[in-house]
């Protein structure tokens, strides 16, 4: 068995491979591996012309970042002990993934860890997508250490520790290959967004641990396939959350819980109303709606079940808008 691969979903992004596919293979010692959704857009060509001993698998048609990434890892299984999870969108530096690889080594109790994930168009400035290591509240709105909603802070090594998380990131994460397939993957129907809060959370369950590695650095772009303005990806993000809560909670816990969110969705909805923000507020509606209407096709509720979170915020909420707290280190 070989020891890492490292793992590229690609969905018409043939622009980002252009650009940050160079520093992949000049800056990795481990195998770098492409999964194409069935791009239409002259990716495939660009790889076979540019990277002709490149591995990559076609899928037949575009499965998301969720089961693009269970069909794609499923070609691989056995055959690695670890997988690096790279969005295409990603600029890496020297010795990043050795050192992402060397963490689990020597941390037999860490299920997955992630890098610092800072922003590629102002790289002082935490990314939106996992910053310093993901944390959820009470109520299980995620959050990160740097970035809090949409408040992204400046790095100054406030968040220089290596630390226990309750998430790492998909844009940039390094797993353990058997419990990923032990766990089932990545859950379809999420489609794409919070799959990976789900996953972690389900590692969480069974006990694993999830860090966050302050020496690598990586930047991000973000929005490569969905922007943040979008409205799918509002409802995506909406949704899921929900299913992550019905799936990894118990029963009793998770009505609980889902009362409060109903409450403060719907306000989330009459926000977006109010900012003109039509499609958005909509799609908040929506996801609340196809959640009740497919909550029957995810798992069982959790018999046993880890708390939200670990971490010493019961809700980002009420810090954020009523307390003004907007950095991760103020709170």
């Amino acid at each position: 068995m070989q020891k890492a691969a490292i793992v590229i979903l690609n969905y018409n992004g043939k622009s980002h491979l252009q650009r940050f596919l160079p520093s992949v293979v000049d800056h990795s010692i481990y195998d770098v591996i492409v999964i194409d959704n069935a791009s239409t857009d002259g990716s495939l060509p660009f790889l076979k012309t540019h990277y002709p001993d490149l591995k990559h698998y076609v899928l037949s048609e575009n499965y998301g970042f969720a089961d693009g990434y269970n069909r794609g890892l499923a070609k691989l299984q056995g055959q690695y002990q670890y997988y690096v999870l790279l969005n295409s969108d990603v600029e890496v530096t020297p010795l990043w993934d050795q050192n992402l690889i060397q963490w689990l080594d020597v941390n037999p109790n860490s299920a997955a860890v992630q890098p610092k994930i800072l922003s590629f168009s102002n790289k002082q400035v935490f990314d939106h997508a996992g910053a310093a290591g993901g944390y959820l509240d009470a109520l299980g709105y995620p959050y990160c250490r740097g970035r809090m909603l949409s408040y992204l802070e400046k790095d100054e090594g406030q968040y220089d520790q290596d630390v226990a998380v309750d998430w790492t990131s998909g844009a940039c994460m390094a797993i353990r290959a058997n419990l990923f397939h032990q766990l089932g993957g990545f859950d379809p129907l999420f489609f794409a967004h919070m799959e990976e809060i789900d996953l972690c959370w389900r590692l969480r369950n069974q006990n694993h641990k999830l860090h966050f590695l302050h020496k690598v650095k990586v930047f991000h772009v973000g929005g490569a396939t969905l922007s943040r303005s979008n409205p799918f990806k509002t409802y995506l993000n909406f949704r899921n959350s929900l299913f992550t809560l019905k799936k990894n909670l118990t029963l009793s816990v998770f009505y609980r819980i889902y009362f409060c969110r109903v409450f403060l969705d719907l306000l989330a909805a009459s926000v977006f109303l109010f900012r003109g923000l039509y499609g958005d507020s909509k799609s908040v509606i929506k996801a609340h709606v196809d959640f009740h209407g497919q909550k029957g096709k995810t798992q069982k509720p959790a018999s046993q079940a880890q708390k939200v979170s670990n971490s010493k915020i019961k809700s980002i909420l009420w810090e954020y808008y009523l307390l003004g707290n907007k950095k991760f280190s103020k709170i």
